[in-house]
């Protein structure tokens, strides 16, 4: 199929897009890198009037350090961030994560503005800046707005970006002492949908566990913290009876669905299973991963 007639506009600053957009509503459509846009339009998902393409506005690329927080452009394409030694340094869940997204082709275009515009429930990164207490910095004709990354996200391809708002950049606060980070996906093959994903950051001190985050996704409308499984982690020392009870609140803390890859079933267990896997090698104790019921 082909996407259905629309007209075309490219603004060589953010001021022009954000006029542009204003002007057109909820008629518009705003294009980066176009890997997941363009299929939909192709499959007729989507029929905007206009497309607004912000590719040439380079105030909106790059990636700076400012204090203790990592600012990324909206623009700035996931190879960038792969490539990039200050994200390797500050930002290593960020490193962990990036090659796990899609394909090279896809990971040369995608931006990360456009991949957390699209909240795409199965995707990497909204679970991963959810799980660093990132901020989405979005911009309109009426000003700025700051938005915590666990409340940007609200359903399936659902944002709170209102529709004459553009993604601008995101703020990821930079690895502190002490914290460490895991990252793992099931997917039947690489470059596939996942199944289930965790993202987690946690600050441990001997056997305990302290700042838990703990970012699933796959696992059901949108990309989640599990908080009252984090909770039963930060309770006291970690023991197999916390990751027990951690995995037990999983339960109350995600809503898996069936689809044709899994059932909501198949998705708690694997969640509870990664889970488990996550506990035993942050805090280094491979008894921690114990024995996740089905």
């Amino acid at each position: 199929m082909k996407a259905a007639a629309f007209d075309y506009a490219r603004p060589a600053t953010l001021d022009e897009a954000l006029g542009l957009l204003r002007r057109h509503g909820d008629a518009a459509k705003i294009v980066s890198g176009g890997q997941s846009l363009v299929p939909a339009l192709n499959l007729r998902l989507l029929s905007p009037e206009i497309l607004i393409d912000i590719g040439r506005i380079d105030a909106l690329r790059g990636i700076t350090v400012e204090g203790g927080t990592v600012r990324i452009g909206a623009l700035t394409r996931h190879v960038e961030l792969m490539n990039s030694a200050p994200v390797a340094e500050k930002l290593p869940l960020v490193a962990e994560a990036i090659p796990h997204v899609a394909h090279p082709a896809i990971r040369n275009r995608g931006t990360i503005g456009g991949n957390i515009a699209h909240a795409d429930p199965a995707s990497e990164m909204p679970a991963v800046l959810q799980a660093l207490d990132a901020v989405i910095v979005v911009r309109s004709a009426d000003g700025e707005r700051r938005i915590a990354a666990e409340e940007f996200f609200t359903g399936i391809y659902e944002t709170a970006l209102r529709a004459d708002e553009i993604v601008t950049a995101v703020e990821v606060p930079a690895a502190k002492a002490g914290e460490r980070f895991f990252f793992h996906e099931f997917a039947r093959r690489s470059g596939d949908y996942a199944i289930v994903g965790l993202a987690v950051r946690m600050t441990v001190s001997g056997a305990s566990a302290s700042n838990v985050r703990l970012g699933f996704f796959a696992v059901g409308d949108k990309a989640t913290l599990a908080e009252k499984a984090a909770a039963a982690l930060s309770a006291g020392p970690v023991t197999a009876a916390t990751v027990a009870a951690a995995q037990a609140a999983l339960a109350d803390d995600l809503t898996p669905q069936d689809d044709q890859q899994a059932s909501a079933a198949t998705r708690l267990h694997l969640a509870r299973v990664v889970l488990g896997r996550a506990v035993a090698a942050l805090l280094e104790d491979p008894s921690l991963a114990g024995r996740t019921a089905a």
